[in-house]
């Protein structure tokens, strides 16, 4: 059904949070912090979880989708389309720490730096931390299974979600608990087991999952909802909001570290980088962070970095301890261990200060990539790639090798310690055939994945940039199962269309589509255009997206 915004105004009866359908507010929305534009028919703002729902209903009626947003930080077009974009960035509720249980009950729009402090305060962390972590929101990085630099020890974000409350396709809501029996009298959740129990009755588990590989944020977590303790939790975080909308989470936390230390290790070699990072966390690493000999070149544009300039990569190493003497003594293990496999040169850092200043080389390029434009634009489509540990070398190598041969500038960095890489192509959007340049790259880093057995999304999920993608890295068998599982949550289609799955969209859905840095893309309203690059150049993506634009 295709509906026009003008005639979704008012939006639904009942419906108490802001509801607009003006040009301002609906471009305010079209972009994210990826690479693609989209103008969305309308954008809803629910005042709680009950307008949600009604919200729910109505759109489901109608037959509109519904894209669930937080801070829109995501990479891969998750909350980027073209139907109703639903703001859960108001549910920022953040109760107070349960400190014996070591829990935190918070609302979908909460801040990840906001939580972390409110735990911090009473001695406890949640140690999930990507690197979006100022201004992302807790329900974003629920719905992305996001995970960040020290998932090497800690893990993603799946098994530090005690439960989530949802509001369901047909609008009924519940929390859907580790420690609670499920809501089996709502529809959705009565239909998703099933579904499951299909699943593990078929023998389709051995096609949902990657030998070897440690980080997942693609398709759905069906492996781990079906594994030995897994839960209906461990299918929703990851699900991108095709299964049900968050309004509420309640996250497990942890004991703040009583010391770190950060070591700085130069590699001439990125064989012997990846290998002593792949076997840094049972060394004692909490992160192990890889900058590739392209991330240094474009840092070293704005000053001396203090790397040898001979050097094929760095690693910064984190370690932590019970107190800062036995955080000092696994700093001189893992110099050691650095050194005994090949480091050229270490440097220890035992303070906050000198840390701060070895961490500070892992975001050296950002501003720089930011001045390359307009003629260069960093453009993150082949950014989240994940694989065996053993494969990593060649992974990092066959990247190298397709930027050069499209003839494409790119930085390389990432979680090492994961085989985990960010892969940021810097495109001429000026030059004839840029467009070929880029589906060539993408087609090339894609191929070059699911020979390594990796996956796509390490952890920024699949969104509507790699849903057409799926069929390149998952099996047929796997892909059913997503198929059965998201018809389950949704048979009228109406939670997040064309995200996580194809379900939805065009048949011929281009991965690439509309790019925000296309100089041949329909300008966006001009104040718009002015508050979207503020909100990128100040990197406050938190910001409450119509607070920057006029009342209709």
């Amino acid at each position: 059904m295709s509906i026009s915004s003008s005639l979704l105004s008012p939006g639904p009866d009942g419906f108490r949070g802001p509801f607009r359908t003006d040009l301002p507010a609906r471009a305010m929305y079209a972009e994210g912090a990826g690479i693609a534009r989209c103008i969305p028919m309308a954008v809803a703002v629910p005042a709680d979880a009950e307008d949600a729902a009604v919200l729910v209903r109505w759109a489901r009626a109608i037959g509109v989708g519904l894209m669930p947003r937080g801070s829109g930080s995501g990479m891969a077009a998750g909350a980027v389309g073209p139907g109703i974009v639903v703001d859960l960035s108001r549910f920022t509720s953040i109760d107070e720490v349960d400190v014996g249980g070591r829990s935190l009950r918070v609302g979908a729009g909460a801040l990840r730096a906001e939580v972390d402090a409110k735990a911090r305060a009473v001695g406890l962390r949640f140690p999930v931390d990507p690197s979006s972590g100022a201004f992302c929101t807790i329900g974003g990085m629920a719905g992305t299974n996001a995970a960040g630099a020290r998932t090497l020890r800690f893990g993603a974000m799946r098994p530090w979600v005690r439960g989530v409350h949802c509001v369901f396709d047909d609008g009924s809501q519940g929390w859907v608990h580790r420690d609670r029996p499920l809501p089996m009298d709502v529809p959705a959740i009565a239909r998703l087991v099933q579904a499951l129990d299909l699943i593990r009755t078929h023998g389709a588990l051995g096609a949902l999952s990657r030998p070897g590989v440690r980080k997942e944020s693609s398709g759905y977590g069906i492996a781990a909802a079906l594994a030995d303790g897994g839960h209906l939790v461990d299918l929703l975080v990851g699900s991108e909001g095709t299964l049900a909308l968050f309004t509420e989470l309640e996250l497990a936390l942890t004991p703040i570290a009583g010391a770190t230390a950060t070591i700085m290790a130069t590699f001439s070699s990125l064989e012997e980088a990846t290998s002593c990072a792949i076997e840094a966390r049972g060394a004692g690493a909490s992160a192990c962070e890889l900058l590739d000999r392209t991330f240094l070149d474009v840092a070293e544009r704005g000053g001396p970095t203090g790397v040898p300039l001979d050097a094929e990569a760095v690693l910064l190493t984190e370690l932590e301890g019970g107190s800062r003497d036995e955080c000092a003594h696994n700093a001189l293990i893992m110099n050691a261990f650095c050194r005994a496999h090949g480091a050229t040169s270490v440097v220890n850092a035992g303070d906050q200060e000198s840390e701060r200043e070895l961490w500070a080389l892992r975001h050296a390029a950002s501003p720089i990539l930011s001045r390359l434009a307009p003629r260069l634009r960093s453009m993150q489509f082949i950014e989240d790639g994940c694989v065996p540990p053993e494969q990593f070398p060649a992974y990092v190598r066959g990247v190298r090798q397709a930027l050069a041969r499209f003839e494409t500038v790119g930085v390389i960095f990432g979680h090492a310690g994961d085989a985990h890489a960010h892969v940021n192509p810097l495109v001429d959007t000026m030059a004839a055939g840029w467009r070929d340049r880029v589906h060539g790259l993408l087609d090339t880093v894609c191929e070059l994945t699911a020979t390594l057995g990796g996956t796509l999304a390490g952890e920024h999920g699949d969104g509507r940039l790699r849903a057409p993608l799926l069929p390149r890295v998952w099996s047929s068998e796997a892909r059913a199962a997503f198929a059965n599982v998201k018809a389950a949550a949704d048979p009228a289609g109406v939670l997040n269309p064309g995200c996580k799955t194809t379900v939805g969209a065009p048949a011929d859905t281009d991965p690439i589509g509309m790019l925000r840095h296309d100089p041949e893309a329909p300008p966006l309203p001009a104040a718009v255009r002015a508050a979207l690059d503020e909100v990128e150049r100040t990197r406050s993506w938190h910001r409450f997206r119509l607070e920057l634009v006029p009342e209709a």
